[in-house]
């Protein structure tokens, strides 16, 4: 089996509108392929739609998070979407989004650069407006010559001179709130040390300790010294390990099913899940 976890579709910051992205999925020949949109959901009744026979789609988030002034991703899978007090948490995150990103037009503009926010609503469309769309402005006005280069502290990485924090999520918390409305949950590319701080072992330590299910080893921004030290994290901390593209289209140069997971731990995290199943394709449209 070919199984992809963590995928991004215009729901969010990607490029696939989620039918599209589980067709393609298909293409690439992965069994299973999860949705995981920043902070949201609305690409679930879509990509279910679509499903081709053949793939299994694993509903799930990316959820922002930030602990010691680190932003931090968190995979959650198999939830209950409608889960109140979980759903209340990402409404509140996605709200603030809209500020964020006019709030770094603001300072791009301050810095010289002629971007409007129109040009990022644009770019954005009906996803989950984020820092992806405002680096595709900058790469549109040839400040940048790609989405990655637009990262760096000139412009919107942590800490740059574009950047503006967001609300997020406190990473037990969101342990908490996922394991409350039945699911599983990874930390994502915790290694991704060119995009910023990273969280140190010892808080992923705590995380465990309060429920965190795995983190993403296998993943483009890990080099291999970070994979072999996220690998032997993992076992001395009891948790699983997964690997993923983090495909956002043509946002990114990474191919679907790039990096993958290993059946039994997808087995596992599938055992660990009650708020939801993974939903078999059935010939979609």
């Amino acid at each position: 089996m070919r199984i992809d976890l963590h995928c991004h579709s215009t729901a969010s910051d990607g490029t696939d509108t989620p039918a599209e992205l589980v067709r393609n999925a298909a293409a690439a020949g992965l069994d299973v392929v999860a949705l995981t949109d920043h902070d949201t959901t609305r690409g679930y009744a879509a990509a279910m739609a679509a499903l081709p026979v053949g793939l299994t789609l694993v509903t799930g988030a990316e959820l922002s998070c930030r602990i010691g002034g680190v932003s931090m991703h968190m995979l959650a899978y198999l939830f209950d979407p409608e889960e109140p007090a979980l759903l209340a948490e990402r409404e509140l995150v996605r709200d603030d989004r809209v500020p964020r990103a006019r709030a770094m037009v603001a300072r791009l503009q301050e810095l010289g650069v002629p971007v409007t926010w129109e040009q990022v609503a644009r770019i954005a469309g009906d996803g989950s407006v984020g820092r992806p769309h405002v680096a595709t402005a900058l790469v549109e006005l040839g400040v940048v010559a790609s989405v990655d280069d637009a990262f760096t502290g000139d412009w919107l990485a942590d800490g740059g001179r574009a950047y503006v924090e967001k609300h997020e999520t406190d990473p037990f918390e969101a342990i908490r709130l996922v394991k409350g409305a039945g699911g599983v949950t990874v930390f994502a590319h915790p290694g991704a040390s060119k995009r910023g701080h990273t969280v140190p072992e010892s808080a992923i330590a705590e995380m465990a300790a309060a429920g965190l299910d795995g983190i993403e080893v296998d993943h483009m921004d890990h080099d291999e010294d970070t994979r072999v030290r996220l690998r032997g994290l993992a076992k001395e901390l009891g948790l699983l390990t997964t690997g993923s593209s983090d495909y956002h289209g043509s946002r990114k140069t990474v191919a679907l099913g790039a990096y993958t997971t290993d059946p039994e731990v997808y087995g596992e995290i599938t055992r660990r899940a009650t708020g939801a199943f993974p939903v078999p394709g059935a010939g979609g449209a």
